[in-house]
């Protein structure tokens, strides 16, 4: 009980609650934004109004989701001061430059441009309002891009060294920071699992309003760009992950073993599809396995050798010092599985939801549906779906919605508990990075304080996405089928507020 509530403890578990939080909202916002850029660039290049449209429904939820990203976002600066300031002086030089290169230029294109992208429907030329929102999609991937590589020297601290007389570590390479395999394994990763995200949140809420035959042209268009962004997302997910997992099993060869719950090292190195065993005796009691796989996406090749849990523990013991350098165990191997498995079965639903509502050349014509008629779900050749399946199929789309988040608060948990005991891989343990003077119940108060915030956030959040999404696509006024051709607009209307018409 007193390991359980001790300063440590309880600043991982306020870290842990704060950053997957504030993650449900980074995959949308990257990946919405560059979505709703694409629509509303279909909207210029064809005048197409259920383009504009869905500009404008998809547009009011990227909104909503980055208001709140942003306001959870900022915490996470704060926690490096609050609880971890023993780390936060250890690794300032070197942690805080590319965090001040995204708040200077990655935060700096997104607040102006979405200022201007907000505010500019009737002041701003059609072509020029564009630029805007794909300048805020631009700096979203920046911000992503440094913040990850900040959390790549975590994981493969590169472009240091350690200056013992003031007992911290100091910046030598910046270049090297920002462009180590780590960092770009990474970011390919992440990004591409945005756009998942994305796109089964566009599956997931075109499938409500068509299983209700509500705004059918507009959400018809969002069915089919979120299908196909899930089909391309998830087949560049499970590369960059093979790659990022490559990369892994050479820096960080526990977290990989932990991964698998593979113990000793061997040969043709299986993957665990299921096991369950006893951590003190390190072995593994029921397993159930497939030979050569683990080996084959450590190194290509089904007979390599792939070092275990015991004896990358005995290396490091050697390496560093008396210790157990294991993470927890099941949770590393869990983490594993769901992100694997949630992520995988939004790809596959991706794929059956493209065939089921396939083009009309591909369909008999008694099946075929007018551009304002809800698609059929057409299984085989002939023949639709019946009415309960069908209702099955838009219940499934909807569900997807919510599979890639899983996934994505799965990985980064396996990403950070598998580097553990270690907050800095192979440099400093995250049990010297806590802040010495924080005592327990400041701790425990912080962490109960944000808890409740972040649940009553979520209820906002929860209950604006509600609204909106039911509301569905504006109708569209005058102003916004006739924009302007010069900045600033009508001189007419220059009394009139600048507002996101909807």
């Amino acid at each position: 009980m007193e390991l359980a509530l001790a300063p440590e403890t309880m600043a991982r578990w306020q870290f842990g609650i704060v950053t997957v939080y504030h993650f449900f909202f980074v995959p949308l916002t990257i990946s919405l934004a560059a979505l709703v850029a694409g629509l509303q660039t279909a909207w210029v290049r064809t005048e197409n109004q259920k383009y504009l449209k869905a500009t404008k429904f998809w547009g009011k939820l990227f909104l909503i989701n980055i208001a709140m990203g942003v306001v959870t976002g900022i915490v996470q600066e704060f926690q490096f001061g609050m609880n971890w300031s023993a780390y936060s002086r250890f690794v300032g030089d070197i942690f805080g430059a590319p965090l001040a290169f995204e708040a200077l230029l990655a935060f700096f294109f997104e607040s102006t441009f979405i200022g201007l992208w907000i505010f500019g429907w009737d002041k701003l030329p059609k072509k020029l309002h564009l630029a805007c929102i794909w300048m805020v999609s631009i700096g979203t991937m920046l911000s992503a891009y440094f913040i990850l590589a900040a959390n790549s020297w975590m994981q493969h601290p590169v472009g240091y060294r350690i200056n013992k007389e003031k007992g911290r570590a100091e910046l030598t390479d910046f270049w090297h920071v920002l462009t180590q395999n780590t960092a770009l394994a990474q970011v390919f990763h992440t990004l591409t699992a945005a756009f998942l995200t994305g796109g089964a949140f566009m599956v997931g809420i075109a499938a409500i309003h068509l299983a209700r035959k509500r705004h059918v042209a507009v959400m018809k268009t969002s069915l089919r760009l979120g299908l196909v962004t899930v089909v391309i997302a998830g087949l560049l997910t499970a590369i960059s992950g093979d790659t990022l997992g490559k990369v892994m099993f050479k820096q960080q060869p526990m977290k990989m073993a932990a991964a698998e719950a593979l113990w000793d090292g061997q040969d043709s190195a299986p993957f665990s599809i299921f096991a369950y065993g006893d951590v003190s005796k390190g072995h593994n009691t029921v397993e159930l396995s497939i030979p050569g796989i683990l080996s084959f996406l450590a190194n290509d090749d089904f007979n390599s050798y792939v070092p275990g849990i015991n004896d990358t523990n005995k290396a490091e013991q050697e390496k560093y010092g008396p210790g157990d350098y294991r993470p927890i165990i099941p949770v590393t191997f869990w983490a594993f599985r769901w992100m694997i498995g949630f992520g995988m079965a939004s790809f596959v639903i991706g794929i059956v939801g493209l065939w089921l509502t396939r083009k009309k050349f591909l369909l008999p014509h008694h099946l075929r549906v007018g551009e304002d008629e809800a698609p059929h779900l057409v299984l085989f050749k002939n023949k639709a779906l019946g009415p309960k399946l069908t209702k099955w199929g838009w219940r499934i789309a909807i569900w997807t919605l919510a599979f890639p988040l899983i996934a994505n608060s799965w990985g980064w948990i396996f990403t950070e508990m598998g580097r553990q005991p270690w907050v800095v891989y192979g440099v400093l343990q995250t049990r010297y990075g806590v802040s010495p003077t924080v005592s327990q119940g400041e701790v425990i108060t912080s962490l109960t304080v944000y808890s409740l915030i972040y649940a009553i956030l979520a209820v906002i959040e929860v209950k604006l996405l509600a609204k909106y999404v039911k509301a569905g696509p504006p109708e569209l006024t005058e102003s916004d089928l006739n924009p302007p051709t010069r900045i600033g607009g009508d001189s007419s209307g220059a009394d009139k507020p600048m507002a996101f018409s909807y």
